[in-house]
Parts: structure tokens; sequence; C-alpha cells
């Protein structure tokens, strides 16, 4: 079935062509999301119907791509799934959430039931790469095509082989490195930017493949698989999974995510101390702009680590001073800067080729509801500021004498 889209009177008319007997027909977005779409994802028309009237099921036109884009859950459909059109219908399914322990111990030997695989949970952010109208295409989690990203992917790594071969899977991996406009974080093997890949799945029914034969594919394709830091019977992994946390939050790493092997049981996570403080930190550094549930499900790990630790009195004494510093130091920096008549902001350094593909970002990043706006440009190296806004409103209307 061949697609095409038009415009009308600012609605979109899509144009199929049937390729087993040539005739053609029109129809329009709430048409096709009542027709044809309750086929491609199994969900009734009724409740796809629901969604777009509530907003959860919206068109979407980025870099060249017309789609429509999955903003929350719709039954089996996971958030960030995505319906693009072209020489054909292609669906992207989102990438499901991954669970997270609070206590190795019950849950891996609840949740598991021989082995288990632990992999190593980069810190950075989540991206889908596929084969979309014949070009490589990276998605955000929430189903955002990053134009920043599919750039800078097949830069990072030879695809053209692995999608020549694999046109129906997706590649899920993390975007890391000092050079990651989204979350920055420094690994020594990185450096500015990477790619680091977690799974590979098929595109319509998001199967993945096992730890085996990920590991295998991207061998074969040298292409940059995420650490596999070993493969415990589910009776030892709880005191392995600690010991290797432990170690990687010494070492300014975040965590591992545990996974069954054969991928039939869904994986679970699992961060460091080290990682929490980091997060927190960041978070009151613009203290107005994340909600409620992010700090306290950050505290509330804090917690049930220690616990199951049963760390010693000074231990309990180095968590609580970490904590306390990652909520309060931050906190006092942002309202210093904003009694000085300055705005929360922070500045995220970007290389890319051209002036254009800078604003480009900047532009995408405004689509995710950011205000950024270009700084300066110059020999590739891109300048971009991001206003906190909420942060900056609130702080200076307390400072005034504001009721919380």
């Amino acid at each position: 079935m061949e697609i095409n889209i038009g415009k009308k009177n600012s609605h979109k008319i899509f144009f199929f062509k049937c390729p087993s007997c040539g005739l053609s027909y029109s129809t329009t977005l709430p048409s096709f999301i009542k027709n044809e779409l309750p086929e491609l994802v199994d969900i009734s028309s009724k409740k796809l119907e629901g969604a777009f009237k509530r907003g959860n099921l919206k068109f979407y036109d980025s870099q060249g791509v017309d789609s429509i884009q999955f903003r929350k859950r719709i039954g089996k459909i996971e958030s960030g799934t995505m319906i693009c059109f072209g020489d054909k219908i292609e669906v992207i399914r989102g990438f499901p959430k991954i669970r997270r322990t609070l206590m190795l111990n019950p849950s891996l030997k609840d949740h598991f039931s021989d082995e288990v695989a632990v992999e190593e949970k980069m810190n950075g952010y989540n991206v889908r790469i596929a084969l979309i109208n014949h070009k490589i295409t990276a998605f955000t989690r929430g189903g955002y095509i990053c134009p920043y990203t599919t750039k800078k992917a097949p830069e990072l790594m030879d695809l053209t082989d692995f999608f020549r071969d694999n046109p129906e899977t997706v590649i899920c991996g993390e975007m890391v490195g000092t050079e990651n406009p989204y979350v920055t974080h420094y690994y020594p093997e990185v450096g500015s930017l990477g790619f680091k890949i977690f799974d590979l799945r098929e595109k319509v029914s998001n199967h993945p493949l096992t730890v085996d034969e990920k590991f295998e594919t991207l061998e074969k394709y040298g292409l940059p698989p995420v650490k596999l830091l070993g493969v415990f019977d589910v009776e030892d992994a709880p005191e392995k999974v600690m010991n290797i946390v432990k170690k990687l939050g010494e070492a300014d790493r975040e965590g591992v995510v545990m996974k069954d092997p054969e991928m039939k049981i869904t994986p679970l996570k699992y961060t460091s101390s080290k990682a929490h403080a980091d997060e927190l930190e960041y978070a009151f550094r613009y203290p107005f702009e994340f909600g409620r549930s992010f700090f306290f499900s950050r505290v509330i790990r804090e917690g049930f680590q220690a616990y199951e630790l049963d760390e010693s009195e000074f231990e309990l004494k180095q968590r609580a001073k970490r904590l306390g510093e990652s909520i309060l130091y931050p906190m006092l920096d942002v309202i210093k800067h904003v009694s000085r008549g300055d705005v929360a902001s922070e500045d995220l350094v970007i290389h890319v080729d051209s002036y254009d593909d800078a604003a480009d970002f900047v532009r995408h990043l405004r689509d995710l509801g950011v205000v950024a706006t270009l700084l300066e440009f110059e020999d590739g190296k891109a300048v971009i500021r991001r206003i906190h806004q909420s942060t900056s409103d609130r702080i200076t209307n307390y400072l005034r004498g504001g009721l919380y």
C-alpha cells in the first residue's frame, strides 16, 4: 500500500494506492485512525478515536517524516510509538518501561526464574534508530525525531550494512558523553559523544532479540554494545549485583539493567547511590522544573538501599551527608544566582556541520516545550542556552515576598 499525504483546509488528507488493483482513494486523519489504524496496532477504533480526541494521538511532522505519535500508552501500545508514512506504513513501537527494584534480594529471586544477565545502565538519553523511508532516523523516548541524533548516529556508527540486512529491526540505545545535549555525563571510554546499544527489537511486534543474539549481531556488524557485566544464577545474583553497583557508583557510573537471557521476562533496573545524588543535585539546581515525584522517588531509593546494605553508622552518615548536600547546595546556588537578577539557565555545547543544523536542533527543543536560544555558533561549535523559566519566575516571586 502506497501512501502520500497532502493538506486541505489545514486538515491532513491521506492518499492510498492499492498495489494489487491500482485503485486510489483518500481519507482524513480521523478516518484513518478509525478505519486503518485499528488493524495496524490491534486496538479497537473506539479506543483510538477516544485517544485522538483527548490529544493522546497526534499528527507529527518532522525531518521530512509524517507520522502519528502516541503521546501516552494506549492498550498494549507503548507511549512514544510512531506510525510513520512514506513508501509504506512503518510502526516503530515505543521502548517499554523498565520497572525498578528497591530490594535486590527478594525482587530478583521472585522475578527471574534461572539466570540473570546484568548489563550496565548508562547515563544518557534513550534513542531508537530505525530505517524510515530509506533514511536512518533517530527517535527520542517520547517519539520525537531528534535532528541532532539523526545526523550524529551514522557518524558515530557505520549502520549501512546493518540496516541493509535488517531493515525491520530497531536499534535501541543510549546516546552518552559530554556533548550529549540532553544529559551530560563523562565516560572515559566515550569522551565527547558516543552511542551504546542495549536492545535490538522488531519494528511492529517490539519483540527483542535474546541477549546472546544481540551481542552476536552487534559484533558481526561492528556496533557498540553496553557492557555485559555477567550472567549469574538467580540465587547468587542479588549479592553479585549489589557488589557491581557499589563499584559502578565509586566510578561515577549509573547502575545496571537485569535481564532474562532469553528476554522472555521483563527487565529490571537498579541504580547507585552516587547516581541518585547526581540526579538530585541537577534537579535542585532547577527545582521548579521537576515534579515532586522526581525528588521523592530518589530519596525512597536511598532509604531502601541503605536498609538492604545494613550499613554501618559511618556509612549511613556518609550517605546522609551526600544526600543532604545534593539537595541544599545546588538550591542555594540557584537562589543566589536569581537574586542577582540572572535567570536560571544552562549552556549546552554541540558540534554540528552548519548554523542551520544548530538552529534546527533549537527548533526541536522548542517543539519539546524547552525555552532555548542559539547563543553562538563558530567553527562548527554551537552554544545553546536553555532557560529554566519556571525556576527563575518562582524564585523571583518568593524573593519579593510571594507566598508558597
